[in-house]
């Protein structure tokens, strides 16, 4: 049948369930600050799962976010760390890519702070660059305005990267032909074109929304997929500065063959690139990888 890239599922949701520490507005951050060896612990779980990429827990690493804590001189260490602890995973099990993870500039799913295009391209060129040759891909997830995806092209084209950079883009969840700034889906098909891109991908959205937004992307000309989070909804709460996850809820019927139902039809569509993310966990990812090779798929 299709190649198909099984991406892992949530790291820094992951972490934060198995830590026993109270919630931080570091998020991820400071669990593998705390216990570092359980970051690898979660790798090496999808892995097993059938998963064949490890999303380094660097999402939410970029030095403003850190400054808050004033940390942001841990930077380079903790993005080393973070790359250590996929690499050691992969290199477990015998084989697996990894993907550098950028988490957007200022917070998640807040396109009204409208991060201006020179610094955030500032940022994500230092996040790239820290994250070096280790990586074999660069995921910039969770973009959720044509504002922070220009910063994040930008941000790439300066550092000088050659490894492949695949863009998440974040969806409405009420509407899914619509980033969450409102702008509509097929404006960034543009830019995606233009900038080209490895691959683009719809995330951290809901299943649901991404059904919606998804064909919009057979337009863009690159190869494409989806990982859909499996919150109930984003909360005013959450919306607020530097918020914790407790502010967050998980939704009781997404379960790993619910959600692989979902999975299954982007294939069909034509994703080649599928996985997921927060509150999407190893069961489900397990359960994905048993229904693409049941269809007939080749899991690379």
């Amino acid at each position: 049948m299709s190649d198909i890239i099984l991406l892992d599922g949530s790291i820094g949701q992951e972490l934060t369930k198995r830590s026993s520490a109270p919630a931080t507005n570091l998020w991820s951050t400071s669990v593998m600050m705390d216990q570092p060896e359980l970051v690898g612990a979660v790798h090496a779980e999808y892995f097993a799962a059938g998963a064949t990429i490890a999303s380094t827990n660097t999402y939410a690493v970029h030095r403003n976010r850190l400054a808050r804590a004033g940390i942001e001189d841990k930077q380079a260490a903790l993005i080393g760390l973070a790359v250590d602890q996929a690499v050691q995973a992969r290199d477990a099990h015998g084989r697996g890519r990894i993907a550098g993870a950028l988490g957007p500039l200022l917070a998640t799913y807040r396109p009204d702070l409208k991060p201006d295009v020179g610094l955030a391209a500032e940022g994500f060129a230092e996040m790239i660059t820290l994250l070096g040759d280790q990586v074999d891909v660069l995921l910039a997830e969770t973009i959720c305005s044509l504002q922070e995806a220009e910063g994040v092209f930008q941000g790439y084209a300066a550092s000088g990267s050659t490894k492949p950079l695949w863009i998440g883009i974040s969806v409405d969840d009420q509407d899914g032909t619509k980033l969450r700034s409102g702008e509509p889906l097929f404006v960034l098909t543009s830019m995606l074109s233009y900038y080209g891109p490895a691959a683009a991908l719809l995330n951290c959205s809901t299943p649901e929304a991404i059904n919606q937004g998804l064909p919009i992307l057979t337009d863009c000309g690159l190869p494409f997929g989806a990982y859909a989070n499996g919150f109930t909804k984003i909360t005013d709460a959450f919306k607020q500065d530097a918020p914790t996850v407790d502010a967050l809820s998980a939704r009781s019927d997404l379960t790993p063959d619910a959600y692989a139902d979902h999975v299954m039809q982007w294939v069909g569509a034509g994703a080649s690139i599928v996985g997921g993310c927060c509150e999407v966990g190893p069961a489900h990812i397990a359960e994905i990888a048993r229904r693409l090779s049941a269809a007939g798929h080749n899991i690379v």
